[in-house]
């Protein structure tokens, strides 16, 4: 309830800051596309076996609103709808030829405060994102490949080894994520973004219960992403 109270907060004041301008108004509206990969590393309480970067890709659609320009800096909202793979990937001993990795697929939904310095148009800008990101899970799957039957059943009788056997339990992601950029833009209107961005997850994919065998189960995801958006709505300068 305690992270669900925060990101509630955070949300309450991003879309609450929209209502106060104190610089020059804007009305730019720019929309597109953008892609890249991920990789993730679930945070896990009890930790489990050593875990690599697990990597995945990501796209979707982006839409962002300009509303006032406070000096040099450029002030927008920004929100996306992604498909995203995320999951994690174990490492086992050198000698094993154990492998085992989780890909949980995504509907992603983040909503961004977007700040920018430099060229408001024809050149480039740097930029910070951040806010609030929910997800919506559509779906899992696994690898195994190895002597499963020599390894797991020792350690199952402890309990060490319960993620193999678990499913995702909750179906809704959220946390809060952020990350910088570079915006390349032309005078017509175009945009090319490069920016990595970095996803901490406030929710679990398991029940945390005293009973369950985890009491943290969060997405840590990290972003490299490259978008094109154009204008669609542009201020008169």
């Amino acid at each position: 309830m305690k992270r669900l109270f925060l990101f509630s907060c955070f949300l309450t004041f991003l879309l609450s800051s929209a209502e106060a301008q104190v610089g020059d108004p804007r009305r730019d509206l720019a929309v597109g596309v953008n892609g890249g990969f991920v990789m993730n590393r679930m945070q896990f309480s009890p930790s489990v076996i050593k875990q690599s970067l697990k990597q995945g890709m990501t796209f979707g659609f982006t839409a962002r609103y300009t509303c006032e320009k406070y000096f040099n800096m450029l002030c927008a909202f920004q929100g996306e709808i992604n498909y995203t793979q995320a999951g994690w990937k174990e490492r086992f001993d050198d000698d094993s030829d154990l492998a085992y990795q989780r890909t949980v697929h995504y509907v992603q939904v983040p909503l961004f405060a977007h700040l920018g310095y430099g060229r408001e148009r024809g050149g480039v800008k740097g930029f910070l994102v951040i806010g609030p990101q929910i997800g919506i899970y559509i779906g899992e799957n696994e690898k195994k490949s190895g002597d499963w039957s020599k390894y797991v059943a020792p350690r199952q009788l402890v309990g060490g080894l319960t993620q193999y056997d678990l499913k995702v339990e909750k179906k809704f992601d959220y946390g809060i994520a952020g990350g910088l950029g570079m915006d390349i833009s032309t005078k017509k209107g175009h945009h090319f973004l490069l920016e990595g961005r970095y996803y901490f997850g406030l929710s679990d994919i398991f029940h945390n219960t005293k009973k369950d065998p985890f009491g943290r189960s969060a997405n840590g995801l990290i972003y490299v992403k490259v978008s094109y958006l154009f204008d669609v709505l542009k201020t008169d300068l």
